[in-house]
């Protein structure tokens, strides 16, 4: 909650936290485990009018001067169509609906209420599942790298890895 808190206050349009920090901790819960350490935690918002890289290098740079135990990854996923060479994205949802895994493509955020919402593209199904699967037209060569490189079945044994979407 003190992360989704940070993550709030800094009122960027459209913004959550995604990824790893949700996944990890289902699964870990789901694989009655202690907590697994997160490589970063992925803050994603959605700036048209603002672009620049620069920009999110300030807010990672605000984040850690708020928590710097933690490494933080901001992408403003206004811009990420241009590094994944697709058309452009129309909102934080349409972007991490690219994702590789749909139980990754998910993400979390306080409302005014401070009330958890959940935005996931791809439905919770597989999260809950323990379905580790590529998003519908994601680049199966690359899904394939990211499974050799995470090492998720070392960690959460009851993975079920489906290598089509």
């Amino acid at each position: 909650m003190e992360t989704l808190i940070v993550v709030k206050n800094l009122n960027l349009h459209d913004c959550w936290i995604g990824a790893g920090f949700i996944r990890n901790k289902v699964w870990d819960i789901l694989h009655e485990i202690k907590t697994t350490k997160l490589n970063d935690i992925d803050v994603v918002f959605f700036d048209e009018n603002n672009i620049s890289e620069n920009l999110e290098k300030e807010i990672e740079q605000k984040l850690a001067d708020i928590n710097p135990m933690v490494k933080w990854s901001v992408k403003n996923q206004a811009r990420m169509h241009l590094r994944n060479n697709h058309l452009k994205y129309s909102h934080t949802e349409n972007a991490i609906s690219f994702w590789p895994e749909t139980a990754t493509a998910i993400a979390v955020r306080l409302n005014s209420d401070y009330e958890i919402e959940i935005l996931a593209p791809h439905g919770l199904n597989d999260l809950f599942n323990l379905i580790v699967k590529p998003t519908p037209n994601f680049n199966l060569a690359i899904f394939q790298e990211r499974l050799n490189e995470k090492q998720w079945k070392k960690q959460w044994i009851n993975l079920n890895i489906k290598h089509t979407a």
